[in-house]
């Protein structure tokens, strides 16, 4: 059996079933451990029967000390697995819709300092983290400034947030909202919330093109089935 290990849960787990689904006819056996330490606590206790490979889907960013920490101990883990567990090159689910390269004009928003500080970020990462000396737009800077605790994991949750307040595109709940992976299609504003318009409607194409993005290909095409 393949299995593919997330901490991911709600919509995050919801979105790897969907990549399963959609990208790896069902092949996979998606299990959310919750947390990275519900991970390392897993393949702490696993015993891998001979046909099990194990891809682990592990949110790692560099300047959250606890992650690295517990990242080194994933690895250790792995080494000793005889290529059984392969760790796959995660930052967050938020950044794999973040970096999405239709996610401002799908979800329709009017935001102009969030989209350029999108931009900023995104042009920014570098070996798991923004590097914040490659920024030199100040309004961004001072977004950044504004978390009391930074990672870039956080900077990643709040900015997708800003992008996806519509209920039809969230990435919060127990479920990826709907306009995601459902045919349907948004283009009336909604609560007073900005609304936009793919150029498809058909739901599994949607998704399909979500994950055929390079950042989400950078993920599963380590992922051999």
């Amino acid at each position: 059996m393949k299995y593919f290990w997330t901490e991911d849960t709600g919509a995050g787990l919801h979105f790897w079933k969907l990549v399963n689904q959609l990208f790896f006819d069902n092949a996979l056996v998606i299990e959310s451990k919750e947390s990275n330490q519900g991970i390392l606590d897993a393949l702490s206790n696993l015993k891998i029967k001979e046909d099990d490979e194990y891809y682990i889907a592990f949110d790692y960013v560099v300047d959250n000390q606890d992650i690295r920490n517990k990242y080194r101990l994933l690895k250790l883990i792995a080494e000793k697995s005889e290529g059984k567990i392969i760790i796959l090159d995660m930052i967050c689910f938020e950044y794999l819709i973040l970096a999405f390269d239709k996610l401002v004009a799908w979800t329709g928003t009017g935001k102009t300092d969030k989209i350029k500080i999108r931009e900023e970020v995104l042009s920014a990462i570098e070996n798991h983290r923004i590097n914040l000396s490659k920024i030199d737009d100040e309004k961004t800077l001072q977004f950044l400034s504004g978390f009391k605790r930074y990672s870039t994991e956080r900077v990643m949750k709040s900015l997708v947030g800003e992008f996806t307040q519509n209920e039809k595109w969230s990435v919060k709940g127990s479920l990826m909202g709907e306009c995601w992976y459902k045919n349907c299609c948004v283009s009336e504003h909604e609560d007073s919330i900005r609304c936009g318009k793919p150029e498809v409607e058909d739901g599994s194409e949607k998704m399909r093109m979500l994950i055929q993005s390079e950042e989400v290909q950078k993920i599963i095409g380590e992922v051999i089935i």
